[in-house]
């Protein structure tokens, strides 16, 4: 990051704003030095509020504002942003008559270190989208092209309000990587109003808290983004994430409620001010009383809101089919998708298999489909207003959700086929992957050729490119569509036709890398006969697949002897786990083996790409597209921690194995990563870590991972925990 010296680039001192009688901001004490700044809280908070001060849109009361230096207050907005600000408002207010060519031409200060071929080059789409209006652009295009319009001011600080708001993950994801270029190159400071505590604190180095009208801390973004208690404590989130219902509860004293540009919250306080008409009793003399007058007399009254409830729970589900039948669902936005997904399932219905449309438009039309898109509206949380609600990026958020709750509350689906934009593909994707391993689930998008990571997750979706944009049915587009539809009808009528399965052998999963394939080959030769083993590579979404088979109660046991993907999450490998990592076992409780495989490793691409600040390491080339980097022993301490961490959350039994051998086929004497420091570093921190109980352990072994005699005592520890031999072979061999 780049050197700032001088005056900070924005401090606020003592700022207090009001709303009438309703203290928004209250006595606010905030400092940007330089780069980036994150500012996060909840709704209500008083953070649009605090951006709207400082461009000079709502009156300070009192406190300051300077940038560079130079005071802000009393100046109006466009005498501040003529002294080197940008601003990026919550909601995008973009001008739907206007191109996106127009919007930047008009907006462009010449001479500046960002013209317009800089915003295309660095947004690609929009350049696609030069001639379309700002009201034909997805929320995703709109935002890019409302942070666009404020770099052509070429500021000097850039205030964004919540620019991530109602985004898809894919799109959040170039917007975080695009505010990181921006502080990696230093050409501007950024002030970031965010509720997405993730983006938040990926973007900068220190974030700090509104609470009520305050800044009530500062802390470290690795500390907040690491600490789910302290995000409750500050917050209110992160305790609850299982919980997909948004708890109720009174917002605090001093929560402003006269539009701070925030969407209320359930269950808060709302400020209202009551107007006395006549604060004195009239009489045929008096005077109207001067507004003046009534405007000092009002007096506040906070209320709370009513909780808008969801009424899924009232909902009867209906059978999608007829008794004894599985229903295929053909879902989309009927109502820019519509002839495109009604020709696919004719397609089906033309096949014999009964078939229903699901609409899943934001725009409340009638569509004509089995399933309207009021009726799976109403399954969000807050009901059809929480996707119903005029802005298309919050609309399509919340559509997601609702379409996900959904379908977790319907039986007998065949399978599910859909047909779209990234819009359109990233309302079905998470409903999608909500559903079983197995369900045949396919998605005509427009976005398939490229990286889809973020759409199919861990979960068994098939993504098919459109070739052409799903606009309109043509010889090209029919021809695609066909081929989803039949591709479809033959999944679902294979699956139906299948003779039944003999009784199988409970399933167990096991994490395997390239260098640990001979510990889990000759784990699976012991269990075979007794066990389905299901054998996952540990690449992050290796991890994430298997873990999603524990939380659907898929596999009855599970031997997690390849931990690395947490290298590469806490050293920024490219086959990361998640911080989920290890909490399938925790929900689940089931008994847990594991071992410290492959934790003498973080995986990059072809040697090239490997980092500038690693490339003095110990590098070791797995294959030309595989490069890997031993962990010094300051890493490895960290990685025993974090896994400590985890394995203190879990209630089940817990055995955890440290090879004292070697933890990969290259941590061995001789071998490249061989480093005993390192590993002496992994253990002890795990056992300085780990809370050690009758049930939860750590064991050292005195073998090399790979060894025969690991193998025995993982398999023998497996079989202690789960009984022996399962039930089904016990009794065989009676």
């Amino acid at each position: 990051m780049a050197e700032r010296r001088g005056a900070p680039a924005l401090e606020i001192r003592g700022l207090n704003v009001y709303y009438g009688a309703s203290h928004a901001l209250q006595g606010v004490d905030l400092r940007l030095d330089g780069g980036v700044l994150s500012v996060v809280g909840r709704n209500g908070m008083g953070k649009t509020t605090l951006c709207k001060a400082i461009m000079g849109l709502v009156p300070v009361t009192s406190g300051s504002i300077s940038f560079a230096g130079q005071s802000l207050v009393g100046l109006s907005p466009t005498e501040i942003a003529r002294m080197g600000i940008g601003y990026v408002p919550q909601g995008r207010r973009l001008w739907p008559s206007l191109s996106v060519d127009e919007h930047l031409s008009m907006t462009e200060v010449k001479g500046g270190a960002w013209t317009v071929e800089r915003v295309y080059s660095a947004f690609p789409r929009l350049a696609e989208r030069k001639n379309n209006g700002g009201g034909q652009l997805s929320g995703g295009e709109q935002q890019m092209l409302a942070i666009s319009r404020a770099l052509l001011s070429n500021p000097r600080l850039l205030v964004m309000d919540e620019p991530t708001e109602g985004l898809a993950p894919v799109i959040v994801d170039q917007i975080e990587e695009m505010l990181l270029r921006l502080a990696e190159d230093g050409e501007v400071e950024v002030l970031v109003i965010e509720q997405n505590i993730g983006v938040a604190c990926a973007v900068a180095e220190t974030v700090a808290v509104m609470v009520n009208g305050r800044v009530s801390r500062r802390a470290a973004a690795a500390e907040l983004a690491n600490d789910l208690d302290l995000q409750q404590r500050l917050l209110g989130v992160g305790r609850h994430a299982h919980d997909d219902t948004p708890e109720t509860g009174e917002a605090e004293p001093g929560v402003n409620g006269h539009g701070d540009g925030e969407s209320a919250q359930a269950g808060t306080v709302h400020a209202a001010k009551i107007y006395q008409s006549n604060p004195k009793p009239p009489t045929r003399w008096s005077q109207p009383v001067p507004v003046v007058q009534l405007e000092r007399l009002a007096r506040v009254a906070t209320t709370a809101a009513s909780r808008p409830t969801s009424t899924a729970d009232q909902i009867e589900i209906h059978s999608l089919a007829a008794p004894g039948q599985n229903v295929i669902l053909v879902a989309g936005t009927m109502d820019t998708k519509g002839n495109e997904l009604r020709y696919m399932r004719d397609i089906i219905r033309a096949a014999g298999l009964p078939v229903r449309l699901v609409d899943l438009s934001t725009t409340n039309g009638h569509s004509g489909a089995e399933v309207p898109a009021h009726q799976i509206a109403a399954f969000h949380p807050r009901g059809a207003s929480g996707v119903f609600t005029g802005d298309r990026g919050q609309s399509v958020a919340g559509m997601t959700l609702a379409f996900a709750r959904w379908i977790a509350r319907q039986q007998g689906i065949a399978g599910i086929l859909s047909a779209g934009g990234s819009g359109g593909t990233a309302i079905v994707a998470p409903a999608m992957r909500a559903l079983p391993v197995g369900v045949p689930k396919l998605i005509v998008s427009t976005v398939a050729s490229g990286e889809v990571s973020k759409y199919v997750g861990p979960a068994d979706i098939m993504m098919m490119h459109s070739v052409a944009d799903v606009q309109g049915l043509n010889v090209l587009t029919e021809e695609v569509l066909g081929n989803a539809a039949h591709a479809m009808v033959g999944m679902v009528e294979a699956r139906r036709t299948a003779k039944p399965k003999p009784a199988t052998k409970p399933a167990i999963a096991l994490s395997m890398f390239g260098v640990t394939t001979p510990a889990v080959q000759q784990i699976t030769a012991k269990l075979e006969d007794d066990y389905d083993c299901l054998v996952f590579h540990a690449t992050g979404i290796g991890g994430q697949s298997m873990e999603k088979l524990v939380d659907s109660a898929k596999v009855t046991g599970i031997i997690d002897i390849t931990t690395t993907e947490i290298c590469d999450m806490m050293v920024g490998g490219v086959f990361p786990a998640t911080e989920d990592r290890f909490g399938a076992i925790i929900r689940s409780k089931m008994p847990y083996i594991g071992s410290a495989g492959a934790l003498d490793m973080v995986n990059f691409g072809a040697r090239d790409t490997v980092p500038e600040k690693f490339r003095s390491r110990t590098l070791y080339e797995h294959n030309p597209q595989v490069t890997l980097m031993r962990t010094t022993p300051e890493e490895c301490a960290e990685f025993g921690r974090w896994i400590g961490g985890r394995l203190n959350e879990m209630e089940g039994q817990v055995r955890f194995f440290l090879p004292e051998g070697g933890v990969s086929a290259l941590d061995a004497p001789g071998q490249p990563f061989h480093d005993p420091a390192a590993d002496k570093a992994l253990f002890d921190t795990l056992e300085a870590t780990v809370r050690q109980t009758a049930a939860r352990q750590l064991v050292r072994v005195p073998h090399h991972i790979n060894d025969p005699e690991f193998a025995a005592t993982i398999v023998a520890a497996f079989r202690s925990l789960h009984g022996g031999a399962p039930l089904r072979k016990r009794q065989a061999r009676k």
